[in-house]
């Protein structure tokens, strides 16, 4: 029997490589002599750029870069196809990881560093990044990503705006720097939201970064300006686009300043890792996450892999931390098998995580005989 453990990360928890490798342990007391081949995946989300280089056989590099807090930290992105593709993530520059619960300011937090990150990729050399949107502190609608590239923002005293963000109710002109040479920019998105509305960065996002009420209303207007600006001065509206809101319009920035092209992050990391081959050469394929529910549905890993099983008339079982109850799941998967099983609580589950992996893939692995 041939196997394909396919997971994403389990969030808070385990990464995506951790987590193939204790399913493949469990299912290995029950199968000794099952093929298993371990595949860890991503859909641009925290995790895609490891994802990628591992399975790319990837160098990384690291550059200097400014936080969320504009503190200066350490991070880190990788190349790839002997170093003409770049490969990083938002979150490694301004992800929310970066600052304390008690510190996050939407308002303050800026996606300069991101900007930075762009910049050392192109000064290496590469003619092509991919960037994964999630995870990000910042709500800019990437602001202070074209600061970083040399965009210049200017209120209606000519004076340069350089944040907070409440600092673009203010703007009424940006300009573009004029010998600003990007490599092509592929964005990878996990989700479809719009910059603007009940849908957008800020409604969505804002209050896990810490937005309260009145913020929000102040973030939702400055980026509003931001895309009013941004249609007038460059002559593209980029605001309704899907996933034009991920990482706090990131995804609006980087197609308004870069040019980028967005893309479903499952899709690009598929590509790049080769799963769909993997899929089609697996008898079983095994995937996961931390959490299935709503949103799994809209992108994310767990559901690309079932299809491409199903395409290919291959059995498809997920294992995951938690589940919402949906019957669309039980038509993608032949079996979810929960880590967080009462009288089980979350908490305990994601302390235990390695063991619970372990041991419901060897459930499913029972069913396999």
């Amino acid at each position: 029997m041939r196997i394909l453990i396919a997971p994403d990360k389990f969030k808070d928890s385990l990464g995506a490589a951790e987590v193939a490798e204790h399913i493949a342990v469990g299912l290995r007391v029950v199968l000794p002599d099952a093929e298993i081949t371990l595949l860890p995946i991503a859909d641009g989300g925290e995790g895609t750029a490891n994802v990628i280089c591992a399975a790319s056989g990837g160098a990384w590099h690291e550059c200097d870069v400014h936080d969320p807090l504009s503190r200066l930290v350490r991070a880190r992105y990788c190349t790839i196809a002997n170093g003409s593709t770049a490969v990083m993530e938002v979150s490694e520059a301004s992800g929310l990881w970066r600052v304390l619960a008690e510190k996050r300011d939407p308002i303050k937090a800026s996606s300069f560093g991101t900007g930075e990150m762009l910049r050392d990729a192109t000064t290496r050399g590469a003619n092509q990044i991919i960037i994964g949107l999630g995870g990000s502190a910042t709500n800019d609608g990437g602001f202070g990503m074209a600061l970083a590239l040399g965009f210049r923002f200017i209120d209606t005293n000519s004076v340069e705006l350089a944040g907070p963000v409440s600092d673009l109710l203010r703007l009424t002109h940006v300009e573009a720097p004029k010998a600003l040479r990007l490599p092509r920019i592929t964005a990878a998105a996990d989700v479809r939201n719009p910059l603007l509305g009940e849908r957008g960065a800020t409604r969505t996002y804002g209050p896990q970064k810490g937005a309260s009420a009145e913020q929000l209303d102040l973030l939702e207007e400055a980026l509003t300006r931001l895309a009013d600006v941004v249609a007038h001065d460059f002559g593209v509206d980029y605001r309704d686009r899907p996933a034009a809101g991920a990482a706090g319009g990131l995804g609006f920035g980087l197609m308004s300043f870069c040019s980028a092209q967005v893309r479903s992050g499952f899709d690009l990391v598929a590509e790049c890792i080769g799963l769909e081959a993997a899929v089609r050469d697996a008898d079983v394929v095994i995937t996961g996450e931390g959490r299935l529910d709503a949103q799994t549905l809209e992108g994310k890993a767990p559901t690309g892999v079932a299809r491409l099983a199903r395409k290919h008339g291959k059995r498809c079982f997920a294992i995951v931390g938690e589940a919402e109850e949906s019957t669309v799941f039980r038509d993608l998967f032949d079996g979810v098998f929960v880590l967080a099983r009462s009288p089980l609580t979350i908490a305990e589950a994601i302390k235990d995580s390695r063991r619970l992996l372990q041991g419901r893939a060897r459930e499913l692995a029972e069913e396999l005989l």
